[in-house]
């Protein structure tokens, strides 16, 4: 596990899936290429499409190549030289060489600016027990006026039958972040989002579940959070290999807030 990852099942329920934007999402393959489009409606009714493909050659693995409809582009590549490890480049507005290294229940992971040599970034998880992980991060800015260490971070994660939890700290120790997953039983789920630190003890940031039960109606997600903005989402498949989402979110009873969104991936 990477340490980016030590919060990962509580997040992951709390984010994944909510939408306000209408989305259309297509994988095929053309040979040995893996190709995606990807297309959004804007507020004003235009469409904006992203292509990407993903392919292999020569040991090296073209995880993701896209060209976005402003003209930008995103390359990701990996190359893995030796058990274990992992070399990686990603270019977008930035450019990142990077390296995770896994042996046994370590794993390390660093990334080093080289468009503008200004930021090196580390992390270190490790599994220190079945179930549980501890691990840190921290990040060094190398030139200009912030030159020295710009952040550094400490967490841990537990799960142990139907309960997962995790603590990070932010922002140089002076907040914790903890996250809380619960599995009620096959069908239903909850996890909450909480933040301390000296000027707030807690700031419950989202509270949410995911329902399964529902039989042909998919999976039923919501959430309410800490601004007082109420979420929903149904997830299903309505097809084979077809996947549609419905999201729709409102602040308090205010019907003027009310946006939605709506999701298809095939």
């Amino acid at each position: 596990m990477k340490f980016s990852d030590i919060s990962k099942p509580s997040k992951d329920l709390l984010s994944d899936d909510y939408t306000s934007s209408l989305t259309l999402k297509c994988k095929g393959k053309a040979g040995p290429v893996g190709v995606t489009i990807e297309t959004e409606r804007s507020k004003a009714g235009t469409l904006s499409s992203k292509v990407g493909g993903k392919f292999a050659y020569a040991g090296l693995n073209f995880d993701k190549v896209q060209h976005k409809a402003d003209g930008s582009h995103v390359l990701e590549t990996s190359l893995v030289p030796c058990k274990g490890c992992k070399m990686t480049f990603k270019a977008n507005k930035g450019a990142d060489l990077g390296f995770e290294y896994t042996a046994g229940a370590v794993t390390t992971t660093g990334s080093l600016d080289v468009l503008g040599m200004s930021k090196l970034s580390t992390s270190t998880c490790i599994g220190v027990a079945p179930g549980t992980n501890v691990g840190g991060d921290l990040s060094y800015n190398l030139s200009g006026d912030k030159a020295g260490l710009a952040s550094y971070n400490v967490g841990a994660s537990y799960a142990s039958g139907p309960l997962f939890a995790s603590m990070t700290s932010a922002s140089k120790f002076s907040q914790f972040n903890v996250g809380v997953m619960y599995k009620v039983n096959d069908d239903l789920s909850l996890a909450s989002s909480t933040t301390h630190s000296s000027s707030k003890t807690c700031d419950v940031l989202a509270i949410g579940g995911s329902y399964t039960g529902l039989g042909s109606l998919g999976t039923v997600k919501a959430k309410l959070g800490s601004n007082g903005v109420t979420s929903a989402c149904v997830v299903k498949d309505i097809a084979p290999k077809v996947t549609g989402t419905v999201s729709g979110s409102m602040s308090g009873a205010d019907l003027s807030t009310l946006k939605w969104g709506v999701g298809i991936t095939m």
